[in-house]
C-alpha cells in the first residue's frame, strides 16, 4: 500500500467526502482528489493537518509503520 491508498482509506473510513478533507485543508476538491490518485504530492503542510484530523501519525499516513496511533 502506498500513501494515496492510505489517504483514501482514511477517509472513507470516516465516511468524509473528498469536497470535506479539501475545505480542512484550505484547498479544492480537483486538487485533493489529485492528491489521492498520487497525481499531485502531498504538500507537508497538508499531511500534518490531515495527521492530526485523523489522530494519526505522519509516518502512518507514508505507510512508514502499521501503527497508527500517536
Amino acid at each position: 500500500m502506498d500513501y494515496t491508498q492510505r489517504l483514501r482509506n482514511l477517509r472513507e473510513d470516516r465516511d468524509e467526502t473528498q469536497t470535506q478533507i479539501a475545505r480542512i485543508l484550505g484547498t479544492s476538491q480537483t486538487m485533493y482528489a489529485r492528491y489521492e490518485r498520487g497525481a499531485n504530492e502531498l504538500p507537508l503542510r497538508h499531511l500534518i493537518k490531515l495527521a492530526d484530523h485523523y489522530g494519526v501519525t505522519t509516518d502512518f499516513i507514508l505507510c512508514r509503520t502499521e501503527k497508527s496511533g500517536k
